[in-house]
């Protein structure tokens, strides 16, 4: 089961335009498992980095940065987001009412399970 969630999170995400996040809790909502947002957080830790995918722009609720032991560091993960176009505000959060991917099925495709 963990496996395949994984995989399936790993799926939307290489589809997260440049210049858009999604949070943890909404991957988890669209993949059936609105109380799975933790078990995201542990799968974007899990990347195999073969993958290269863009976990950058994983972000939690409030548009704030991951912690510090991913991507090396909050600077690096906002340095990514801001050479994309990504906005933050005073408080360093993300302006999620702009940059928010929407999710949906004409935006990712079918999820394999």
């Amino acid at each position: 089961m963990r496996e395949s969630f994984f995989r399936q999170v790993y799926e939307v995400v290489a589809r997260i335009p440049p210049g858009k996040v999604v949070t943890y809790g909404q991957l988890a909502i669209y993949l059936g498992s609105p109380r799975a947002a933790r078990t995201v957080g542990w799968a974007m830790t899990s990347v195999p980095p073969e993958l290269d995918l863009p976990c950058h722009r994983v972000v939690d609720r409030a548009g704030r940065m991951a912690p510090d032991h991913v991507f090396g560091g909050a600077a690096i993960q906002r340095s990514l987001l801001e050479s994309e176009g990504v906005g933050f505000d005073a408080e360093g959060r993300i302006d999620l009412d702009e940059h928010l991917w929407a999710i949906g099925p004409d935006s990712v495709g079918q999820i394999v399970a």
